[in-house]
C-alpha cells in the first residue's frame, strides 16, 4: 500500500500539469507564468498588417527634406549588415527586443549595438501579447531584456507594437476597454522604469476596431504608424500627426523601412529626452 503511494501522487501530479496546459492563455496569466509565444521569430513590427490591409510595396514615397530614413529588424533578419544600411542612408533602426514575456530576440545584441557601432540612433521595441499577462509584466519585462532607454544621445525611446493578434482573433478576446487599460498600463509601467514616454506602433484599422478608436494617447505617446503606400494615411483618434511612418515591408537589405516625421535635429531630440 505504502508503494502504490509515490505512483499516485506522480498520477495526480501529471493530472495537474495537464490542467495547467490546457487552460487558455488568460487564465494562465491570472496567476501561472505564460508560455514562450509559439513563433515569436513571425512576429515583427507589421508582419501581421499586410495580410489584413494589403498595400503596395515596393514603390518608395519620393524623398522628404525635412525626414530621416530608418529601419526596424527582428530575428527573422538574422545578423544584418549595418554598414551597408549606413551607406544606402539609413540613419535610425529599431530592434525587437521581446514578445510577451517569454522570448527575448536571440540577435537583439547584434541588432541594437551593430546599429550604434555603425552611427546610427538605435531604439527596441516589444511585441504585444495583451491575453497573456498585464502591461505592467510585459512592460518591466521588456525593460528588463533591453527595452531601457538611456540618455547617451544613441538611444530612443522602446516602442510598444500594438497589432493584430499573429495567434488568434484579432483583438486577442480582449474588449476595447480592457485593451485600453492594458496599454495605460504597459506606458505607465514603462515611464516609471525609464522617465520616457514609450513609442506606440499601431494600424489605423486596428485601432479603431479594437479599442473602438480610443484617442486618450495622442497627447503624450508618439505615433509609429505602418501603411504601404504613397502616405501615412488616416491616423488613429488622437493623434494630429505621425511620427515614424513604416512605408514599406519589401525595401532593400532589410524589408522594413521607415521614415521619421522630421529632420535629424528632432530625431535627436526625441533620442535626447
Amino acid at each position: 500500500m505504502s508503494r502504490s503511494r509515490p505512483r499516485t501522487a506522480a498520477i495526480a501530479l501529471l493530472a495537474l500539469l495537464a490542467l495547467l496546459l490546457a487552460l487558455p492563455s488568460t487564465a494562465r496569466a491570472s496567476g501561472f507564468a505564460p508560455p514562450r509565444p509559439a513563433h515569436p521569430e513571425r512576429d515583427w513590427l507589421g508582419s501581421t498588417v499586410r495580410a489584413h490591409e494589403g498595400g503596395r510595396s515596393p514603390n518608395f514615397p519620393p524623398p522628404v527634406a525635412a525626414s530621416v530614413e530608418g529601419v526596424d529588424v527582428s530575428s527573422h533578419n538574422g545578423n544584418v549588415p549595418w554598414g551597408t544600411l549606413w551607406d544606402s542612408g539609413v540613419r535610425f533602426a529599431y530592434a525587437k527586443a521581446t514578445e510577451g514575456t517569454g522570448y527575448t530576440n536571440p540577435y537583439f545584441a547584434q541588432q541594437y549595438d551593430g546599429s550604434y557601432d555603425a552611427g546610427m540612433i538605435r531604439g527596441a521595441y516589444h511585441f504585444a501579447l495583451p491575453d497573456h499577462s498585464s502591461g505592467a509584466a510585459q512592460a518591466n519585462y521588456f525593460v528588463d531584456h533591453g527595452g531601457g532607454w538611456s540618455g547617451d544621445g544613441k538611444t530612443l525611446p522602446g516602442v510598444l507594437d500594438m497589432e493584430y493578434n499573429p495567434y488568434g482573433g484579432t483583438c486577442y478576446g480582449m474588449s476595447a476597454s480592457s485593451l485600453v487599460s492594458w496599454t495605460k498600463d504597459f506606458f505607465a509601467t514603462y515611464r516609471a522604469r525609464t522617465g520616457r514616454d514609450a513609442v506606440i506602433y499601431t494600424a489605423t484599422a486596428w485601432w479603431r476596431q479594437c479599442t473602438g478608436d480610443n484617442g486618450s494617447f495622442g497627447s503624450v505617446n508618439p505615433l509609429w504608424i505602418p501603411r504601404y503606400g504613397s502616405s501615412p494615411g488616416t491616423l488613429p483618434n488622437g493623434w494630429g500627426f505621425h511620427t515614424f511612418w513604416q512605408y514599406t515591408d519589401t525595401g532593400p537589405t532589410v524589408g522594413d523601412h521607415n521614415r521619421f516625421n522630421g529632420s535629424m535635429s528632432r530625431l535627436q531630440a526625441l533620442a535626447d529626452g
